[in-house]
């Protein structure tokens, strides 16, 4: 008997057809974008300066008479709930070993720091001004809070410069797809 077997002569499976299709595979995500430990430590940067701000713009007495404050009091109010609901999802993604990289979660992530860092560098700038005319040409810092309006001004300032990166980098990868 001159049979062939299996084991003497192996037959090979033919290559798959649709290795030509395959999807794009990303190679790494970039750290800053969402789900990853660059932007967990943006979106903690960013929630701590927008809620020291608006802890420090609170407490003053009279920052309610000025439009440009209750402005800036609203906008650090709505960038600390933002990024710290974000800053949640990603200590989430990074404990359950998930990535972020949706499309619709990151242009959720894309426009909502565009909303936000828009408003927050509004309201900064609408601040600063408030408190150069106060300081520099009414002279009326005795009578005001001055100290309380630069430092929350300033860290309103110094969130937007958290937010900015973060923005950039969920526009370029939503962009990028």
């Amino acid at each position: 008997m001159n049979l062939s077997h299996a084991s003497v002569h192996p037959v090979e499976d033919p290559p798959p057809t649709d290795a030509i299709n395959a999807p794009r595979v990303r190679m790494k995500d970039f750290q800053g974008t969402p789900g990853t430990t660059g932007g967990l430590s943006l979106r903690c940067c960013q929630f701590l300066f927008a809620a020291i701000a608006l802890c420090v713009m609170v407490t003053t007495s009279d920052f309610s008479s000025v439009t440009a404050f209750c402005y800036l009091v609203a906008a650090v109010g709505l960038q600390s709930l933002w990024s710290l609901s974000l800053a949640i999802l990603d200590i989430y993604a990074l404990s359950v070993k998930r990535s972020l990289q949706n499309y619709q979660v990151v242009a959720l992530f894309a426009i909502g720091d565009g909303i936000t860092s828009t408003l927050t560098f509004a309201a900064a700038c609408a601040s600063a001004g408030i408190t150069v005319l106060i300081g520099n040409d009414l002279d009326s810092c005795a009578h005001n809070n001055c100290l309380e309006f630069e430092t929350a001004t300033t860290l309103a300032f110094f969130s937007w410069f958290a937010v900015l990166p973060s923005f950039l980098l969920n526009f370029w990868s939503l962009a990028s797809r």
